[in-house]
């Protein structure tokens, strides 16, 4: 059974938690006084890709976070998580996969469209060849990983890889991979696309050959709870610590996107989830 989390956010109620989320930026902001991320590049395979990172105050090494963006097109900075991240003492890395962001190569979006006009008439045959552009795509995964593995910064055996939407599903196929990562982190993978049944399946193949333990969580709100609700039960199989849970909705009940990506990146969010994730963490990292 799925633990739907009480409110979680400190000592505001349920009006001032909404005229916070009200009031807040569209996009995260910095906090006063944060420093811009360094921009960094990484190689996979033929691309040279940018990535941002966010570092704590010292020398390290450090536990860190491999941030996976969703399937927009031009990734923004994410300097609310990097505040959460990087007071707890992590490194935070967010890069950005291929044909996003203006990178080189195709833009999975137009990949998808071009086979929604190939198969116009046999939509689940145009799903079924979707699926494995997400494997493709985490060839970048598996080399911003390597990346940040060889950080003399970073402690590599203290790393968690997460990230929301697309994200989330490239965080949950990675965790099939293993790709050294002491634990996942997965905002509502495929919650924009829960009707396509070959991923559904394909992210259950990825929870059950998963390398390390799973932590899946979205807020009601999101455009389908069916993530939490199937691919959750899958995880909590597994046993703990692999977790899911379903938090109250962010903001308006009928405001899915703030329900989806704000609330994994806002820090309004971060005040939500982050204990029930850094007990997570915590846990995982003190399992070997």
């Amino acid at each position: 059974m799925i633990a739907v989390s009480a409110l979680g956010a400190g000592a505001w109620g349920v009006s001032d938690l909404d005229a916070r989320i009200a009031a807040h930026p569209p996009r995260p902001q910095p906090a006063p006084g944060q420093a811009a991320p360094e921009e960094v590049t990484y190689r996979s395979g033929p691309y040279t890709l940018k990535g941002r990172l966010y570092k704590p105050q010292g020398k390290g090494p450090f536990p860190a976070i491999l941030w996976n963006h969703g399937s927009e097109k031009t990734p923004g900075p994410q300097p609310e998580l990097a505040a959460f991240y990087n007071g707890k003492g992590f490194v935070l890395f967010t890069p950005m996969r291929h044909g996003h962001g203006g990178q080189p190569g195709d833009y999975i979006v137009d990949l998808n469209n071009q086979l929604f006009e190939k198969f116009k008439d046999n939509e689940e045959e145009a799903f079924r060849r979707m699926v494995p552009f997400h494997d493709v795509y985490n060839k970048d995964v598996a080399a911003a990983m390597e990346w940040l593995k060889a950080q003399p910064f970073v402690d590599k055996n203290r790393i968690i890889i997460t990230g929301v939407s697309y994200g989330g599903i490239q965080t949950l196929v990675s965790a099939e991979k293993g790709m050294g990562a002491r634990g996942f982190v997965s905002f509502a993978p495929a919650a924009m696309s829960w009707k396509m049944v070959p991923l559904r399946e394909r992210l259950l193949e990825a929870i059950a050959n998963a390398k390390a333990p799973i932590f899946l969580l979205q807020a009601a709100n999101d455009y389908s709870t069916g993530p939490v609700e199937v691919l959750g039960a899958a995880i909590e199989k597994k046993g703990a610590p692999n977790r899911a849970r379903l938090y109250p909705a962010f903001g308006p009940m009928d405001n899915h996107q703030m329900g989806h990506g704000s609330f994994a990146t806002w820090n309004i969010g971060t005040e939500i989830w982050g204990p029930d994730v850094l007990a997570f963490i915590d846990t995982v990292f003190r399992s070997r």
